[in-house]
């Protein structure tokens, strides 16, 4: 008897428990609800700020947005490295980018301060968790 319960068990109990345990539900590793980039209905106003100042977009040398969908690491300051470069208007204090998804994203922006006569650049990694609507992100830039 004891070797029928223990041939039993070596031949269905085991290799099943061994099914059981080694399959996952999908419901384990959801995919991610958000996934930057653009198609959707959040609107960044990005706004670049040198020691919390302002930097106006100049005709000579405008504003701009260099972005980079679903990382939070510096991808450098390449333009052919981003997914989006967007430019901002002559006089505006901001560059916005219509259209974007919740999501990853590293922010990278150019500008000119005035100020010091100097071009300035920077980039911060930001996460939108809002599906719709507008958020505002200062970056903070600083001087070569």
């Amino acid at each position: 008897m004891k070797n029928t319960i223990l041939k039993f068990a070596c031949s269905f109990l085991i290799p099943m428990m061994v099914v059981f345990t080694s399959c996952k539900d999908d419901k384990d590793d959801p995919e991610p609800t958000c996934v930057g980039g653009k198609g959707g209905a959040v609107t960044f106003v990005l706004k670049p700020q040198h020691h919390g100042e302002p930097i106006p977009s100049t005709a000579a040398y405008p504003d701009s947005a260099f972005i980079k969908f679903n990382v939070s690491e510096f991808p450098g300051d390449n333009p052919a490295l981003y997914d989006l470069v967007v430019v901002g208007t002559d006089g505006a204090f901001e560059v916005n980018v219509d259209s974007m998804k919740c999501g990853k994203y590293f922010i990278f922006m150019t500008g000119f301060d005035a100020s010091i006569a100097e071009r300035v650049k920077g980039g911060i990694p930001v996460t939108i968790s809002i599906e719709t609507g507008t958020k505002v992100i200062n970056i903070p830039v600083t001087e070569d």
